[in-house]
């Protein structure tokens, strides 16, 4: 996040700077030199600045009241909420669907009981991937990994993989960012017998007025947001109207995390969203390192709504593995275990993971 308070410090060393009793210059206690106060003012003005904006922006909330709508008693009176006995998740369906396992630990054992509270989402993204399309993605997952064990792959219900919709707030907002950046040009040459290394440092601003929509956060504390994150982007131009017909023979998962909760993700996707694009305006320079940045937003709409997942939690050894794919385009993601023992039967691959969580992260973002 952007700072909100500015640290006079010197220019040519880093030192702090401070104003000494008696002196008309504002001095560096630790290389010595004196700057003019209207020189100082000068030099921080733009920090100053963008402090400010930063403390505004902290101030700004969205607008986060409008989201969602309430459930009509006859649309209540149709959904159920399901407790897993294992793990505590609560996930909606309607009142037709039985579900068989919970998609987040695995566990068979739901007690049903009745829905009550929540908003009503306001939008849905309809599955386009059907169950067929899931298992064959999540057979092709396991293809070619040597080092999954045996029981793992041979006791793994594939045709238990399960369509579920997650609750995701979006959101929209107009922002205005600076940055200011720390830019390096490097050259080297001969002089005479010497090689010369030639550093210029320059200092770049930018400033710019940009529009996002449909920032995405999920609104569930179960759902990994690395898993989430990583089978995005959906498509929200196909977004329609939410209808409880949508839910028909499929699970919902009822959000946990408010849309004002949600709200600081939000402006941290912004932010880094904003600074890139301001850095790539930065050209032509051996490095580029980020000082300072503010993004002030005005204040956006939200909107509730849920997005198709397939998912599937297998577990291994009494740890759980999660399958996702996403609904709508197909993207996949997962975490796998592997066999020791087959590790030293194949050195050359075993090298290669080593470490289970190097394995882990290759899978959840390949």
């Amino acid at each position: 996040m952007a700072n909100t308070s500015v640290s006079y410090k010197c220019p040519n060393c880093g030192a702090p700077l401070s104003f000494q009793p008696g002196k008309k210059t504002v001095t560096c206690e630790y290389c010595g030199t004196e700057f003019e106060v209207a020189a100082i003012e000068e030099m921080f003005q733009t920090q100053n600045e963008m402090a400010a904006a930063a403390e505004e922006a902290q101030q700004t909330k969205w607008e986060t009241e409008n989201a969602g709508d309430e459930w009509t008693s006859d649309e209540a009176a149709a959904l159920k909420a399901l407790t897993c006995s294992s793990c505590g998740a609560e996930l909606v369906c309607d009142e037709n669907t039985m579900a068989t396992e919970c998609v987040y630990c695995g566990n068979p054992t739901m007690i049903p009981k009745r829905f009550d509270g929540k908003l009503k989402p306001d939008y849905v993204i309809p599955f386009k991937k059907t169950k067929a399309d899931a298992v064959e993605a999540l057979k092709n997952f396991y293809k070619g990994h040597y080092l999954l064990p045996d029981n793992f792959t041979a006791n793994n219900r594939v045709e238990a993989i399960q369509p579920m919709y997650v609750p995701f707030w979006l959101f929209d907002s107009q922002i205005n960012a600076q940055a200011e950046f720390r830019a390096k040009k490097v050259r080297r040459y001969d002089s005479g017998n010497m090689i010369v290394t030639e550093t210029k440092v320059y200092n770049c601003q930018r400033v710019a007025k940009m529009g996002f929509e449909k920032i995405p956060v999920d609104g569930s504390k179960k759902m990994d947001d690395a898993y989430m994150e990583s089978i995005e982007p959906f498509n929200y131009a196909e977004l329609v109207p939410f209808s409880t017909a949508y839910l028909t023979g499929y699970l919902a998962d009822k959000y946990d995390v408010d849309a004002e909760n949600c709200a600081p993700r939000a402006d941290k996707r912004v932010e880094n969203s904003a600074v890139d694009v301001l850095r790539s305006s930065v050209k032509d320079f051996n490095s580029v390192d980020l000082v300072n940045a503010a993004v002030v937003k005005d204040v956006g709409k939200v909107i509730y709504t849920l997005v198709p997942v397939w998912i599937l939690t297998t577990r291994y050894q009494d740890k759980p593995y999660t399958f996702m794919m996403n609904g709508q385009t197909g993207k996949v993601v997962g975490s796998l275990p592997f066999d020791s023992g087959k590790a030293f039967k194949y050195p050359a691959i075993a090298a290669l993971v080593s470490m289970p969580l190097f394995y882990f992260a290759a899978k959840l973002f390949l």
